[in-house]
């Protein structure tokens, strides 16, 4: 793996840590890749079964490189339709990895970053870090998926709200628009969104993977596909092993054991 993306792995959960700290971590294509690289192998490989993704330095990341936009040969509209579609696959194999990704948000998450963070399945927020969605005051317009996923955490009127005046969101104010899962210390950021992962990874990651994917699909579903979405996910789960030792594990009393 390239030394942009650090990969620590910690039994069943897999780090990835963004490293280009004198850049505040900012996303250039190389990220972009090493990023969707790991993310590929993290879903095919049966011992991992959740993956944290923070920063080093000071930030989580400041979003796009504006170095590459600006020097790009040419243009800052070329460089930034190349640089989304790296990106954008990078979320695309996030929110279709059925495994939990949790971000560790150690810092700032700007531009990119935030959208990248938004991203994730579950942020947990060190109390010292800050979000800013950043794009509106360059004028220039949200890629990522931060249009996506936005609205859907914090509804239409804040996400417009967040967009329009894009003032900085400390750990608190993140908590309560929902924008985060948890905020924590700084120093023990890393130690909960590990725990977080451990705790999911005892779950059925069968599960976990069908109502991911039902529920990031559910905005773009009418009523009657959404049932029937519901109704063979349901039958898949419970003709699957972990589907059949929870209901035995159920009716027994006795704890499940998943992922087997």
């Amino acid at each position: 793996m390239n030394d942009v993306v650090l990969v620590t792995r910690h039994d069943a959960i897999a780090q990835l840590t963004l490293n280009r700290p004198k850049s505040y971590n900012a996303l250039n294509i190389e990220t972009a890749q090493a990023l969707t690289r790991a993310l590929l192998d993290f879903g095919a490989d049966p011992a991992i079964h959740g993956v944290v993704i923070t920063g080093s330095g000071a930030a989580f990341s400041a979003g796009g490189d504006i170095k590459f936009v600006l020097a790009h040969p040419h243009g800052p509209a070329a460089a930034f339709h190349e640089l989304a579609t790296h990106v954008h696959v990078c979320v695309t194999e996030i929110r279709r990895l059925r495994k939990p990704v949790i971000a560790a948000l150690n810092g700032v998450a700007a531009g990119g970053g935030f959208s990248l963070a938004l991203a994730c399945d579950f942020r947990v927020m060190a109390e010292s870090a800050r979000l800013k969605q950043g794009f509106t005051s360059n004028a220039l317009c949200i890629d990522a998926g931060g249009t996506f996923t936005l609205p859907r955490l914090v509804g239409l009127a804040r996400a417009l709200e967040i967009a329009a005046f894009d003032e900085p969101i400390a750990a608190e104010q993140a908590l309560a628009w929902g924008l985060v899962t948890r905020v924590v210390p700084d120093s023990q950021l890393l130690d909960v969104a590990l725990d977080m992962a451990r705790t999911l990874a005892q779950k059925s990651l069968h599960t976990f993977g069908h109502v991911k994917t039902l529920l990031t699909d559910a905005f773009d579903s009418s009523w009657e596909a959404q049932l029937e979405r519901e109704r063979r996910g349901l039958a898949a789960c419970a003709g699957h092993a972990d589907g059949l030792e929870g209901l035995h594990a159920f009716v027994e009393k006795r704890p499940p054991r998943y992922n087997r």
